[in-house]
């Protein structure tokens, strides 16, 4: 079943899509949420909202994204099998179809030991695959997890992360293969600094036909300082900063100005990259510079056709 959403709408006709985050708050104000929304409503096609993100306590994902549909933005739910049993995501899967929300993104979670509340457990009941193919069968087949038959639809545009740069590297493109075949519509990648090993990432999803069976976004995460470089390339799992970036941000005598050349420079050349299909922005404590990510990039607004 389609799911309506108007992400789903953009990447079928073949545009460029833009998608950011609007990470909600340690808190209660749903302030917080809808400035970003505001913010970003039109220079991006849907809004990730973050679930604990970086295992730290926040106002919940679903919360979040009811916010934004208030404000007219298209939400993508965000959820993760850390804090979960198979019972609890269903329930939230088919409070989020009630709600009118028509995207969301499978994924693990990042390990509590990173975050605030360290010693909490772990629940991963299931993992991020069965938690794609899972949401798949409850859309597809209107069907629970134990077989059970779910009354009303679940029109969900299903996504999945894909991290291109994590060891072992040879295995990315299987586990990416396998998110796909678990019924993964949409892809959103870890940052990318490395371009040269996101194109030969890139060379395998298009060797096995990966592109032509999900919709990848390239993720972009704009750098602020030297200080942000030097820690994302240290302390951050999974994310690759070359030293060529590290020293253009050490070099500048406008960090910030040249954190965006190197994403505008990175965004030109993912458009000509086969198989990228968008970009997704985790701008982050910097939302502010997302409007004009967008426009410098001449992503939005897009032309009337």
């Amino acid at each position: 079943m389609k799911s309506g959403s108007n992400l789903e709408r953009i990447l079928e006709s073949g545009q460029f899509a833009v998608t950011a985050e609007a990470g909600p708050p340690k808190g209660t104000s749903s302030k917080v949420v809808q400035r970003k929304g505001e913010l970003l409503k039109f220079c991006c096609d849907a809004l990730n909202v973050t679930d604990n993100q970086t295992a730290i306590v926040r106002m919940s994902s679903l919360s979040g994204c009811v916010l934004l549909k208030e404000l007219g933005v298209e939400p993508i739910l965000q959820m993760v099998v850390r804090d979960r049993n198979r019972l609890a995501l269903q329930s939230d899967i088919l409070g989020a179809a009630a709600l009118g929300i028509g995207n969301m993104l499978c994924l693990s979670g990042d390990h509590q030991k990173f975050g605030n509340h360290p010693t909490a457990k772990g629940v991963y009941d299931i993992d991020s695959i069965q938690f794609i193919r899972m949401v798949k069968e409850m859309r597809d087949e209107h069907k629970f997890l134990n077989g059970e038959e779910i009354s009303g639809d679940v029109p969900l545009f299903i996504g999945a992360a894909a991290n291109p740069f994590a060891d072992p590297f040879e295995f990315r493109v299987t586990r990416l293969a396998k998110k796909i075949r678990a019924g993964a519509d949409f892809i959103q990648t870890q940052g990318i600094f490395d371009m040269s090993k996101f194109a030969e990432w890139m060379k395998g999803v298009r060797d096995r036909g990966l592109h032509k069976k999900t919709y990848i976004l390239a993720g972009l995460i704009p750098i602020k300082s030297v200080g942000m470089a030097r820690y994302m390339r240290n302390n951050v799992s999974g994310l690759d900063v070359p030293q060529d970036v590290v020293d253009r941000m050490a070099n500048s005598k406008d960090p910030k100005a040249e954190g965006v050349k190197i994403c505008l420079e990175t965004i030109e050349q993912l458009k000509e990259i086969e198989g990228i299909q968008g970009i997704h922005i985790m701008a982050v404590a910097w939302e502010d510079i997302v409007p004009r990510l967008v426009a410098q990039a001449g992503l939005m607004p897009r032309p009337i056709v």
